[in-house]
C-alpha cells in the first residue's frame, strides 16, 4: 500500500490498495465501539469505580469519554499489571451529571450524541449536547419526543430537528412512552439506559410496531443487566425498566467488535485463504456477527474453536443470494456489498433506510463508488441493488465515513488501482486498521 501525500489534518490523503493472492490473516480486532460507549455510560452512572478492560480508544470513545469527564465523572487509564492492557477506571456519581458551562462537542457520534441526551436528563442544571456539521444533519427529534413524553425538558436548537440540543435537566419522571423505532436503534438504547434513574417505572410502545436493528436493543439491555439494572420485553413487545434500581459499579470487559471483525471475514471471501478473529463470545449479542451466515451461506467456511472464529474463503466463486434483509445488521451492510460485487450473480439488500441518516447517506454513497469501479449499484428508498460487472480501479471518496474507507479496501484485494481517499478517517472506529490490513 502507498500513501503519497497528507491532507490538511496531517493524515494520508490516499492510500493505493496493493492486490494480493489468499490471506492469513489473524488481526487483533479492537473493542467493541457500541459496548464500549454503553458501558462507558453505565459505569458513569454507577455510583462508585467500574475497571473497564478491553475498551475502544477511537473517535467515538474519546469524544465519550472526554464529555462525561466535563461532566463531573472521573477517568483515569491504568496499565494492568498481569495483561499489560491499558485499562479504564471510571468513578460514577450515582446518575449525578454536573454542567460544563459550554456545549459539548460530540463530533460525528451517534451513540454519544443520543445517549447523552437521555443521560443528562438527570443533571442539575441545563447542558448543550452538539457535534460536527454532519451530527447536524442526523435527526433527534424522535428520541426528544420520546423523553418529553417521560417528562424531560428539552430543547432542539439545530435546523430540521437536528443537534445542537439543550437538556434542561431536572431529573427525569418517567411513565409510558411511545417511540418512533423505526429510524434509528440508538434511541431506543438511549432512552433505555437513562431509565434506572427515572422517578418512576418506564414503559416504552413502538409507533406502528416498528423497531429497527432490534439485536442493538438486545445488546444494550444485556449490558444493563450486567451493571444491575431490571430491563426486559415484554410478551407483546414493549420495553420495561424498574426505576430505582440503579447500576452497580463492575469489573466488565469488553469483547471484540463485531462491526470490525467483519472486515477480515470479508477480505477472506473475496481473496480466499482464512481470517482468524479471537475473543468472540459463544452468546454475543453483536448483531454484526450475523454477516458469518451469509457469508457461509455463500459458499464459505465457518468455523469457531473456543473463542475464535475462522472464516476461510469459498472453493469457487461465491454464490449470490438473491435478496437479503439486513436490518438487524445495517452496520455490516457496507462490507457485505462489497463483497456481493464478487458473486456469481445480482444481490439486493433491503430494509436499510436508516443506513441514509449514519456518518454519511450510505446507500447514496455505495451506489456512487461501487458505479466508480463498474458495478451496476442501483440505490432506492431503503435498499441497494448490486450488479457484480468486470471491475477496474478508481479512486474512492470515503465521505470522513469510516466503514466506507474499511469497505472498499476489500475490493483492492483483487483488483488493481483501487484508492482510498482520506484513509486516515478509520480513526473513528479502528485507528489501526490499514497497518492491520496490510498484514492480512
Amino acid at each position: 500500500m502507498t500513501a503519497p501525500d497528507d491532507d490538511a489534518k496531517g493524515r494520508p490523503a490516499r492510500l493505493e490498495i496493493t492486490p494480493r493472492g489468499p490471506i492469513d490473516a489473524r488481526p487483533a480486532v479492537p473493542g467493541s465501539k457500541s459496548i464500549t460507549n454503553r458501558v462507558l455510560l453505565l459505569a458513569a452512572l454507577a455510583e462508585g469505580e467500574s475497571r473497564l478492560r478491553g475498551g475502544l480508544e477511537s473517535d467515538d470513545t474519546v469524544v465519550m469519554r472526554r464529555a462525561l469527564e466535563a461532566t463531573g465523572i472521573g477517568i483515569r487509564a491504568e496499565r494492568d499489571s498481569a495483561s499489560g492492557a491499558e485499562d479504564w477506571l471510571v468513578h460514577g456519581r450515582g446518575g449525578r451529571f454536573r454542567a460544563p458551562g459550554h456545549a459539548l462537542d460530540c463530533g460525528n457520534s451517534g451513540t454519544t450524541v443520543r445517549f447523552l441526551t437521555a443521560a443528562f436528563t438527570l443533571a442539575d442544571a441545563p447542558i448543550v449536547v452538539d457535534g460536527n456539521a454532519r451530527m447536524r444533519e442526523r435527526p433527534i427529534s424522535d428520541l426528544a419526543a420520546a423523553l418529553r413524553a417521560l417528562g424531560a425538558a428539552l430543547t432542539i436548537e439545530g435546523a430540521s430537528e437536528c443537534p445542537p440540543i439543550r437538556v434542561h435537566g431536572g431529573g427525569l419522571p418517567g411513565g409510558a412512552a411511545l417511540i418512533d423505532g423505526s429510524r434509528s436503534s440508538q434511541y431506543v438504547s438511549a432512552v433505555l439506559q437513562a431509565a434506572p434513574y427515572a422517578a418512576a417505572d418506564v414503559e416504552l410502545s413502538f409507533k406502528d410496531g416498528v423497531i429497527v436493528s432490534r439485536p442493538y436493543i438486545d445488546l444494550t439491555l444485556e449490558v444493563m443487566r450486567d451493571f444491575g439494572a431490571d430491563a426486559r420485553w415484554t410478551d407483546d413487545d414493549r420495553l420495561v425498566v424498574r426505576a430505582g434500581q440503579p447500576y452497580v459499579a463492575r469489573d466488565y470487559t469488553i469483547e471484540p467488535d463485531a462491526s470490525s471483525a467483519a472486515y477480515p471475514f470479508a477480505a477472506a471471501a473475496i481473496a480466499g485463504g482464512r481470517a482468524r478473529v479471537a475473543g468472540v463470545r459463544a452468546d454475543s449479542q453483536q448483531a454484526d456477527f450475523k454477516l458469518l451466515g451469509l457469508l457461509e451461506r455463500m459458499g464459505c467456511r465457518v468455523a469457531r474453536d473456543g473463542d475464535t472464529v475462522t472464516v476461510t474463503g469459498p472453493d469457487g466463486t461465491l454464490r449470490a443470494l438473491g435478496e437479503i434483509d439486513m436490518n438487524d445488521f445495517p452496520d455490516a451492510v457496507l462490507a457485505y456489498a462489497v463483497v456481493c460485487c464478487f458473486a456469481d450473480g445480482p444481490t439486493t439488500i433491503r430494509n436499510v433506510y436508516n443506513l441514509r441518516i449514519k456518518e454519511t447517506d450510505r446507500l447514496a454513497a455505495l451506489e456512487t463508488e461501487l458505479r466508480k469501479l463498474g458495478v451496476t449499484a442501483t440505490a432506492g428508498h431503503d435498499w441497494l441493488r448490486i450488479e457484480p460487472r468486470p471491475m477496474h480501479g478508481a479512486e474512492i471518496e470515503t465521505y470522513d465515513d469510516h466503514r466506507m474507507a474499511m469497505s472498499f479496501a476489500l475490493a483492492g484485494l483483487k483488483i488493481p488501482g483501487v484508492v482510498i481517499l482520506d484513509p486516515g478517517c478509520v480513526s473513528k472506529t479502528w485507528p489501526g486498521f490499514f497497518e492491520a490490513f496490510s498484514a492480512f
